[in-house]
């Protein structure tokens, strides 16, 4: 897939194309169900198949305070479309400049002379150009002026009641319902870090933990410990996975993640790895002393060694 970091970046030759524009975030079984569509326009037409983005959420230059946290990073975001199989995806920057261009400039600027769109794919609810002021009707008409067609994509509703969203997702992480979070992005949630140096308690106990960075990529999900996947350098390893702030020691920073490899004593730090979040084995436990806790890390190993098998 190629990467093209704003609308400068297009090549001048760029062939025809069919595009989708969106947030994207989490890459979730919705957006898969439109790239699905997007692709399959695309051959059938000879098109290069385009996913635009942005590289943050538009609220967190319109509105901060109500900026929701991604579900991934921009780089996260890159690697699962280059998965999809889409030609290209043109990340543009979001700037108060770009929220506010006209509508029409918005589609003429970087849909008709920057990927020169034949088809463009989007959800009923598309809004697009300053203060959202464009909608499914203006693109219809503006695919009339320039010479594209619009097709509009059925939400997917996996209960038949809600749409999958963003939104639906971080609700579940947020109750540490990975599983379920599982079946609506169509992959696990997943952090991207760097292993840095902690307590070393876990090592004192017999545990030895990967302690990833405060500045981790992507959304974590609720205080807990968890059954799931530790990757380094394309080795992936199962992991019993510990979020929170530990409440059985005291002065642990909050929403500290630390993941013990099974059956590997192997040096991660320094390494940026990816940490993959299967199922919730329970909550956050406060142990009234050392062999308690210890005794319930043993039972959690045990745990995640029969949900991994």
């Amino acid at each position: 897939m190629k990467v093209l970091r704003g609308v400068a970046d297009i090549p001048a030759d760029w062939p025809a194309s069919a595009v989708s524009i969106g947030k994207f975030d989490g890459v979730h079984a919705g957006h898969r169900a439109v790239i699905d569509e997007l692709k399959g326009v695309a051959d059938l037409n000879g098109l290069a198949s385009v996913v635009v983005t942005f590289d943050r959420h538009p609220l967190a230059v319109l509105a901060p305070t109500r900026c929701p946290q991604t579900l991934i990073s921009t780089e996260q975001k890159l690697g699962l479309l280059a998965e999809t199989g889409v030609h290209a995806t043109l990340v543009l920057e979001f700037t108060a400049a770009l929220a506010a261009l006209p509508p029409v400039e918005f589609i003429e600027s970087i849909l008709v002379q920057g990927l020169h769109a034949r088809t463009v794919l989007v959800g009923r609810d598309f809004r697009f150009g300053a203060h959202g002021a464009g909608d499914v009707h203006l693109l219809q008409e503006l695919g009339d002026l320039f010479g594209f067609t619009v097709r509009l994509i059925d939400d997917v509703k996996p209960d038949r009641m809600r749409r999958v969203s963003s939104t639906w997702i971080r609700e579940l992480l947020t109750r540490g319902e990975v599983g379920a979070a599982t079946t609506l992005l169509g992959h696990h949630p997943t952090l991207r870090g760097e292993v840095v140096h902690g307590a070393k308690r876990g090592r004192e106990l017999g545990f030895p933990t990967a302690n990833l960075s405060p500045a981790s990529e992507g959304l974590i999900p609720a205080d807990g410990v968890y059954a799931g996947w530790l990757t380094d350098a394309g080795i992936r390893y199962p992991a019993a996975i510990s979020v929170g702030n530990n409440p059985t020691f005291d002065g642990v920073a909050q929403k500290q993640v630390e993941a013990y490899v099974l059956d590997q004593d192997i040096d991660l730090y320094d390494h940026v790895v990816e940490v993959e979040f299967v199922e919730r084995i329970r909550g956050m436990v406060a142990f009234t002393g050392i062999e308690p806790l210890i005794v319930q890390m043993h039972d959690d190993v045990s745990k995640v060694r029969g949900i991994l098998a």
